[in-house]
């Protein structure tokens, strides 16, 4: 099932209820949330206030992806002000299973992500212990990138390893997502889809139904082809 992300980073936050409501009243199941700590990535966004003030303003499911340096810190503190998926970057931390079972013992879904230059080879050993892979399409930490053109063959391996193993994980594509070239990441094998600037710039809800009206209009499984 291909599921829509939108990324809050890309929002006015003079009025971030508002827009978020936008983009769940045109049928957006989740909500992209990247904090960032000024460490792992240059850039410093939100933390825990920022999601604790809006969780209860929406039911959708908040997609927090950490691009801070050792998680594990934090993981507690995230799963109770709201999130219900946590997603950290392998590069982020020396004991990559320890991260995975603490968000696991928070009852929390697990995400897994990777930096463009990190190769796809890196995350077998944990497969079969997270819930989704978020591949990045840009260089983490800013918003408003170009998608690197080179991110197609990795989804592509990521989801031929996924099809190996006989799992149906998810793989999320975070970074210059945009009309144009959302098929080229789900023809890929990618079917959560974290669209920032092509949501939230303009009209919200109009763009929030594009993509989700071009998803149902796909053949089903066409994301599962990895061509």
């Amino acid at each position: 099932m291909i599921k829509l992300s939108p990324s809050i980073l890309a929002a006015d936050f003079n009025c971030l209820g508002q827009e978020i409501a936008a983009t769940r009243e045109a049928g957006a199941p989740w909500v992209h949330i990247d904090v960032m700590d000024g460490m792992f990535v240059p850039s410093i966004s939100f933390g825990m206030p920022v999601i604790r003030s809006i969780r209860g303003s929406t039911d959708q499911f908040f997609d927090v992806h950490l691009m801070v340096k050792d998680p594990e810190r934090y993981i507690k503190n995230f799963a109770d002000c709201g999130a219900d998926g946590i997603t950290f970057h392998m590069e982020a931390t020396p004991d990559v299973g320890a991260v995975i079972a603490a968000i696991r013992e928070q009852g929390k879904r697990v995400g897994l992500a990777l930096k463009p230059s990190t190769p796809i080879q890196e995350v077998f050993p944990y497969l079969e212990r997270i819930d989704m892979l978020l591949i990045m399409t840009v260089e983490p930490g800013f918003g408003g990138q170009r998608y690197i053109e080179t991110s197609t063959r990795k989804i592509r391996e990521a989801r031929a390893m996924l099809n190996g193993l006989n799992l149906d994980t998810d793989i999320e594509v975070d970074g210059g997502i945009v009309r144009g070239n959302v098929d080229v990441a789900l023809n890929a094998g990618a079917n959560v889809i974290v669209a920032g600037s092509a949501i939230y710039h303009g009209d919200i809800e109009e763009n929030t139904e594009f993509f989700m009206n071009h998803f149902r209009q796909r053949p089903e499984g066409c994301e599962e082809l990895g061509k």
